[in-house]
């Protein structure tokens, strides 16, 4: 229930400057990815889920969200300081986050692994968190780099869809009611 609350907390507070309902549910679909990718490590590097475990992971939603929202970001910022098309705007946000995205990625993951590799017993509990945390981040940027454009644009299609339906309804109601 606590996780529940979080995750009201956390769309709360990416609704607020996104100005949506529909787009903080976009940022945070990379989040259960994030989980899979410290599931894997978990199983990669030889190590069961413990209580670290899970705070590695619970950090790691923090991280995979900022991934998300600096791109989910640059999209509506191209689309609405730019005029770009949704089309150009996600191209344009895609490869101008790209290597951003990726360094930060991969210098947290490189920053965790002295970690995750020692067998220093002083810093044992911690192998686990490193694990979720690095590998989650790895697997989670993958998955949003190609996973948050494509749900962005999905997004669109989905709102001009049910603004035409919306449209062509209460057009067909303005027809009657003038016969």
């Amino acid at each position: 229930s606590s996780s529940l609350v979080a995750l009201m907390v956390i769309y709360t507070l990416l609704a607020i400057p996104l100005k949506s309902y529909l787009q903080p549910l976009v940022v945070m679909a990379s989040i259960p990815f994030g989980f899979i990718g410290a599931i894997l490590g978990h199983q990669i590097m030889n190590y069961d889920l413990v209580f670290f475990s899970l705070l590695g992971m619970i950090a790691l939603a923090g991280v995979v969200i900022n991934s998300s929202l600096v791109l989910v970001d640059f999209i509506n910022r191209n689309r609405r300081i730019h005029n770009m098309s949704l089309h150009d705007a996600v191209i344009d946000s895609g490869m101008s986050r790209f290597r951003p995205i990726f360094l930060t990625s991969v210098t947290t993951f490189m920053g965790l692994m002295p970690l995750m590799v020692t067998r220093d017993f002083d810093t044992a509990p911690f192998v686990p968190l490193a694990v979720s945390l690095g590998f989650g981040v790895i697997f989670a940027t993958a998955v949003t780099l190609i996973l948050i454009p494509a749900l962005f644009v999905i997004l669109e299609d989905f709102l001009a869809l049910f603004r035409e339906n919306e449209k062509a309804s209460s057009g067909n109601q303005d027809a009657s009611l003038v016969s």
